[in-house]
């Protein structure tokens, strides 16, 4: 277990912060131990709970170019057939995995292949179970080629809470099945576009593990 880099700037402020906090309620409240108790088991909880947030479990997986991996950790809301009408302009299978604050917020590659496309969008922060936020939110395209031409799209959407979408991603990279596609800070969903009549193994409502769960087979 470690902790992911894009955590390091936040960790060390939230340090800076919650010390300064309780440095001040030690001057403030210098007569009252149980105010200050309080506050130094709230900070400790609360950093805790940052620490736990930007956690990078290691996990291994030997590429396979027939299975799709989750994306993501988190529960699966959507399967079904939808329109996609920022790439392909056509209907696709569409999986969504919700990650709620409590999952492991690093993003993978769900399979091996060259990067053929990422579009970056500003936009809202409505909740990301909403249905129009695979649309309106802020979000980031993925486009991914398989060796045998089958193209995938992936698709970050930050929620209501999620104010950054990090994505290593850029055109005309070759990756790896497993290896890491970006970062969603805070709360957010993944999207994964796929050919119509692609074998799906997961049910809704399922929980899965990034680089652990298959979610399909090409």
């Amino acid at each position: 277990m470690a902790i992911h880099k894009e955590g390091y700037k936040i960790l060390a402020g939230g340090f800076l912060i919650l010390l300064i906090i309780n440095i001040f309620a030690g001057i403030i409240w210098s007569d009252n131990s149980l105010v200050k108790l309080i506050i130094l088991i709230s900070s400790v909880l609360f950093y805790i709970f940052i620490l736990f947030f930007f956690r990078l479990p290691t996990r291994y997986l030997e590429p396979d170019p027939e299975l799709i991996y989750a994306p993501a950790d988190g529960k699966v809301v959507v399967i079904e057939e939808t329109f996609e009408n920022e790439y392909f302009k056509d209907t696709r299978l569409q999986i969504s995995i919700f990650m709620s604050p409590l999952n492991m917020h690093s993003n993978k590659y769900p399979v091996s292949g060259h990067v053929k496309y990422v579009n970056y969008h500003p936009g809202n922060y409505m909740v990301a179970w909403h249905p129009k936020s695979s649309e309106l939110n802020e979000r980031s395209t993925i486009v991914i080629k398989t060796e045998k031409g089958t193209e995938i799209l992936i698709r970050q959407i930050a929620g209501a809470v999620a104010r950054r979408i990090v994505t290593y991603a850029k055109e005309g990279q070759s990756v790896t099945q497993g290896d890491e596609l970006g970062f969603i800070k805070f709360g957010s969903r993944v999207d994964v576009f796929l050919p119509l009549g692609t074998e799906v193994e997961v049910p809704i409502l399922q929980q899965v593990k990034a680089n652990k769960s298959i979610i399909a087979k090409i």
